[in-house]
């Protein structure tokens, strides 16, 4: 195949890729199962016989801010708005999204009318609250004789109802609440959970349905909780690429017109870069890949890297042949660097990882096969001889590199070490009304100050011994320091949902036929796994203090002891936990992770350019900026998520200056020129990143412009140390 055919065949490659974006548009989405590749999460998802979406939580209070559960027709008003949520018989309350419907609610309201009419009594029908509160429970719903639906009603009253609440019947035994009065409140929450049609639904079409309740009924409705705030930090994202892609196109545009001279060059140049970004989304999204809001952070830096090769081809002294190796080297170096991350169990890492790889990638082929020429063909004529070009050597000047080398290593030395847990506040700006919002929430109900840790437990369904060694390890979960719990004084009520409570004296009983006569738990109706219906274990869902991430790992360890010495099989997890874990995993790892990566930059760098003393020093100044970059990130907003991805990516930078300086051509000013014109067309993206809401783009921009100006500083020095192998040949 002919030089024009390749480039025809590129070309409408990446043509058809673009076009692929019709019949299968993106849609980048944002949730924790997209942040963690957990096993935990992986199994619930596989293994539960809830297939219901996401949590999410509607916080409901009276226009008039007044009380709520001690007003039986509010009451019974909400217990009406439930039903019309899950029919749809009322349009004015009705939820209508065509591929989603609420498929289950959980309310105190729901649960305290199936509680009493377990005693043959009706909330519906009640005219006051006399009628259901008499003859009187003297024990309420926390005795020892409680029927299941009261036991459930109890927990829904302490989880759904802000703390300080007076719990009345619901358990008479804590101070100032009596079995004659309902319990008393001004406001409560309810846990919505959706069936989709398509995965990933929009989260915050909750947020117009609540506004559709709250103009249309008494009651003030909003959509609050994790979940929400993941669909709120999408949607900044998404506002961020939108005001981010066009800007830097613009600024990238004047750039490349300045620095090229040639504004049929800079058209080119972008031109080929939204291409190969619009060809990548395409081929991606027809393959099925899931792309999360992090992604879009790619893409941005796809376009700042993919304008390097005009100014090597159109302003260096290199020849062709040379821009070609030195392209090619600083390409592969840039993706051995990346490529790190693919190993991360951050899921979003990984991901991240391969979305740069395949556009730098792209980029490079659409360089090579399709600009060269026209890059070559509107290139400045080079003189013959160069040696008015080169920058006349000075033995003081080779000191630069060594002296640069040590102050990178000395930021390294003084940063602190730490890394902050991975959670949804870093996903959202601080002071974000969300997260002010939340805060509120969590001082006021035990559900939202908590997280679920998740203890999966493997066990046979038709097993009673295994379903006497679960509960036994329930209770020893329960006394556990970090599970959250409600002490009355007299009573301690630890916040575990497993095996739900049983006849025990029936020692027939197994798993399937205790789930079998239970509603379940306001959390999860079912915590039994199966797979082909058949039960291989019990998920335990156990509320934990969501405010400490140490306890949270604690907490995993000590009970995965528990399951070993109980001589039982499975895993324990969640949220907190695995955002702990990983926070330590990268704490222990990335100084690893950035030796690593300059030993995989040292073999491909010597595979290609067969010279040890050029690999070397590429890949000890990607470890110099590698560990300086990732001290900056700690001496600024303190290192997280987007920190190794940054790191890795700011040492492929790295190497690609590096590859440029270390060769044996003389430098030249025209080199120094493509050099410093190549990076202020990167670090000009980088900055419209930094600039951005969204805290990991802001973040990914800032280190990004700093690895871009550090690079470049330090590529230039080690083209001045080159001077002085000039300056000794030159007196030999």
């Amino acid at each position: 195949m002919g030089p024009k055919q390749v480039q025809l065949a590129v070309v409408l490659v990446l043509l058809l890729g673009c076009g692929l974006l019709v019949p299968f548009p993106v849609e980048p989405t944002l949730s924790t199962e997209l942040l963690f590749a957990a096993e935990v999460e992986t199994r619930l998802d596989d293994e539960s016989t809830s297939k219901l979406t996401g949590q999410l939580v509607l916080r409901i209070s009276h226009d008039d801010g007044e009380w709520l559960t001690s007003n039986l027709s509010r009451v019974q008003s909400l217990l009406q708005l439930e039903q019309e949520a899950i029919d749809g018989s009322n349009p004015d309350t009705s939820w209508d999204v065509e591929g989603i419907r609420f498929g289950r609610i959980e309310s105190p309201f729901s649960s305290w009318s199936d509680a009493f009419a377990s005693r043959n009594r009706s909330l519906t029908n009640a005219t006051r609250w006399a009628d259901v509160l008499q003859p009187t429970l003297e024990n309420g719903w926390c005795g020892n004789s409680s029927t299941d639906e009261e036991n459930v009603a109890l927990q829904a009253t302490m989880l759904l109802l802000p703390d300080g609440s007076n719990y009345g019947v619901a358990c008479p035994d804590f101070s100032g609440a009596s079995a004659t009065q309902p319990p008393q409140a001004t406001e409560v929450i309810w846990l919505v959970w959706f069936e989709s049609d398509y995965p990933n639904p929009d989260w915050n079409l909750l947020n117009d349905w609540a506004q559709k309740i709250s103009d249309s009924t008494e009651f003030e409705v909003s959509a609050v909780g994790l979940n929400m705030m993941f669909a709120k930090s999408r949607n900044i994202a998404e506002e961020d690429m939108a005001n981010v892609l066009f800007p830097a196109f613009v600024v990238l545009a004047l750039i490349l017109a300045v620095g090229l001279r040639d504004i049929r060059g800079a058209a080119a140049t972008l031109g080929g870069a939204a291409l190969v970004i619009g060809a990548e989304l395409g081929l991606l999204s027809a393959f099925g890949y899931t792309f999360s809001i992090i992604d879009m952070i790619a893409f941005p830096i796809i376009l700042g890297v993919a304008v390097d090769g005009a100014f090597w081809y159109c302003k260096s002294s290199r020849d062709r042949d040379e821009v070609r190796k030195m392209l090619f080297v600083a390409m592969v170096t840039t993706i051995a660097a990346i490529s790190l991350a693919l190993l991360s169990p951050v899921r979003a890492q990984r991901s991240l990882s391969f979305v740069m790889i395949i556009g730098i990638a792209l980029s490079w082929v659409f360089t090579r096969y399709v600009l060269e020429d026209f890059y070559l063909k509107r290139r400045s004529i080079i003189n013959a001889t160069i040696e008015s070009e080169i920058i006349q050597p000075h033995h003081k000047l080779a000191w630069s590199w060594p002296i640069a080398l040590i102050l990178l290593t000395a930021v390294a030395v003084i940063a602190p070490p730490g890394v902050n847990v991975l959670d949804v506040h870093q996903f959202l700006p601080e002071g974000d009304p969300s997260i002010v919002e939340m805060e509120d929430l969590q001082s006021k109900y035990i559900l939202a100050s908590s997280t679920i840790a998740w203890v999966l437990v493997d066990a046979d369904g038709d097993s009673p011994e295994d379903l006497l060694q679960i509960v036994v390890l329930q209770e020893q979960i329960s006394l556990h320091p970090s599970v959250v719990s409600v002490d009355t004084g007299l009573i301690r009520f630890p916040m575990i949902i497993g095996i739900p409570s049983y006849d025990n004296e029936n020692s027939g009983e197994t798993i399937d036929s205790v789930f079998a006569s239970s509603d379940g738990s306001i959390l999860i109706a079912d915590s039994r796994l199966q797979r082909d219906g058949v039960t291989t274990g019990v998920a335990i869902g156990v509320l934990i203090d969501g405010s400490d991430a140490e306890a949270a790992l604690i907490f995993s360890e000590d009970v995965e002891g528990l399951l070993e010495e109980n001589d039982l099989s499975g895993i324990a997890g969640g949220d907190l936990p695995t955002g702990a874990a990983l926070a330590h995993a990268f704490e222990e790892s990335r100084i690893t992770q950035i030796l690593a990566a300059g030993v995989g930059i040292f073999l491909v760098s010597y595979f290609v350019l067969r010279s040890p003393r050029r690999a070397a020093r590429i890949a000890i100044g990607t470890i110099a900026i590698g560990i300086a970059v990732d001290g900056i990130a700690s001496l600024m907003d303190g290192r997280d998520n987007s920190t190794a991805p940054a790191v890795l990516l700011g040492m492929g930078f790295t190497a690609d200056y590096l590859s440029h300086a270390s060769s044996e051509h003389p430098p030249t000013r025209r080199d120094n020129s493509a050099r410093w014109w190549a990076a202020a067309t990167s670090c000009s993206v980088f900055v419209m990143l930094a600039m951005a809401t969204f805290p990991p783009t802001h973040s990914t921009g800032k280190l990004l412009s700093i690895s871009i100006l550090l690079s470049v500083i330090l590529a230039t020095c080690l083209s001045l140390n080159h001077l002085s192998s000039l300056r000794s040949e030159s007196e030999e």
